[in-house]
């Protein structure tokens, strides 16, 4: 029988990402929708035959019901996850729950101490675990062809463009509409390496540059919006490079519904997206590093970086008998034994995430037919990441290291 979905909060990733991924799956249906924006409810709606009575304005609304579905995906903003995710668990629904759950350190604790009973009824969309990269990666260090791992290295490379679109002009641009970029961003990052390593962080130091994206750094000439910019041709960060392009796919998707050329110019005329880099209401870190310390005794360094060309991960795995060196996009592993050839291994994938969201609904659909869910992320796992992000936004503004076990008491 098929399984039913309701979809709470239709945008790039409930509407285009799993919205599509759905519709090509013949054991999964998107069966009722919340979404406030009536342009994205309405198109959502006719993509899959939802009929009026379950199109709701608000999830409380389409949660005040009864039971509509087999399972709730709940993909609104960031500090929209949490309430929705309390009541659909206690109507008895099955979640895929985008992340950051919440960046609320009171409602981390009440899940973590009042909801740990829901955690097999819950997924959490970390989809680097679901990567045919990071599950090879996985598969190397199980079989102890490099020995022990001694030291991570693991950095992430968000790429300008994607940078300047999400994290200065976009819906994560600063704190008060979205959590610390070390969580809505890193989190992936903090949550491969938890379950990698298998093991829980006991110590965190971090530290960042300062911001570069403000007015200080303001260039001569530059006009308050691209359009009316005299110096726009030699600037990286233009919105009418990224948004005037031909390809009308993500980032340009999301800046208007109307996808024209001049719905586009209305777009970067009027909204956000249209705003120089350095005059947004940003204040999200463009680079941030973080060293960890694990229960295992296992020492790892992430880092974030705005400036980079490509977007992707790269990694250097250090053990006793030799290093793995991966790069994500690329799909590309190195493995360097001491005492053995080294090899090149190539990952091929398709879709968003380095194939990861692909492999993540293959994975809901899984769960919701025999209650398996694969690489275990369920919702105590996932809580871990988002105490190990917000303790490192204290050691950040406190300048020293944080405890975890004191951290998380």
């Amino acid at each position: 029988m098929v399984k039913k979905i309701a979809v709470i909060g239709a945008g790039n990733r409930g509407k285009d990402v799993y919205g599509n991924l759905i519709k090509e799956n013949d054991n999964l249906k998107i069966s009722a929708v919340a979404e406030p924006q009536k342009a994205r409810r309405e198109e959502l709606a006719q993509t899959h035959n939802i009929p009026p009575k379950k199109q709701f304005k608000n999830w409380e609304d389409l949660l005040y019901e009864e039971r509509l579905a087999d399972a709730v995906i709940i993909s609104t903003g960031d500090k929209l996850h949490f309430n929705p995710l309390k009541i659909a668990l206690e109507k008895g629904y099955k979640v895929l729950c985008e992340k950051p759950i919440t960046d609320n350190f009171e409602e981390l604790n009440i899940l973590n101490n009042k909801y740990n009973n829901y955690t097999d009824k819950v997924m959490v969309s970390h989809v680097l675990r679901y990567t045919p990269f990071f599950n090879r990666i996985k598969e190397l260090l199980s079989s102890k062809l490099i020995g022990d791992v001694r030291f991570i290295n693991l950095i992430e490379n968000i790429g300008f463009f994607h940078y300047a679109h999400s994290y200065v002009r976009g819906n994560w641009r600063n704190k008060n509409i979205g959590a610390p970029i070390i969580l809505a961003k890193s989190c992936h990052d903090l949550d491969i390496l938890y379950w990698l390593l298998e093991s829980k962080v006991k110590r965190v130091y971090s530290d960042s540059s300062d911001r570069y994206f403000n007015k200080s750094n303001d260039p001569l000439n530059a006009g308050q919006r691209c359009l009316k910019c005299e110096i726009e041709s030699s600037c990286p960060y233009s919105a009418k490079k990224i948004y005037l392009r031909e390809e009308n796919g993500w980032p340009v998707s999301v800046i208007t519904d109307d996808l024209s050329y001049e719905g586009r110019i209305e777009a970067l005329r009027k909204s956000n997206y249209g705003k120089c880099v350095y005059k947004s209401d940003n204040d999200q870190l463009d680079v941030q590093s973080l060293l960890l310390k694990y229960e295992n005794g296992i020492s790892a360094h992430l880092s974030l970086t705005a400036f980079s060309d490509e977007m992707t991960r790269k990694i250097n795995i250090f053990g006793t008998h030799g290093e793995i060196i991966g790069d994500l996009d690329k799909g590309i592993i190195e493995v360097r034994p001491f005492l053995s050839d080294n090899k090149t291994i190539e990952i091929g994938y398709k879709g968003g995430h380095a194939g990861g969201d692909e492999k993540l609904i293959e994975a809901f659909e899984q769960f919701l037919y025999t209650d398996q869910r694969k690489n275990e992320s369920d919702l105590m796992s996932a809580l871990e990441s988002h105490f190990v992000a917000l303790a490192a936004e204290k050691s950040r503004l406190n300048n020293n290291a944080v405890n975890l076990d004191e951290f998380r008491g």
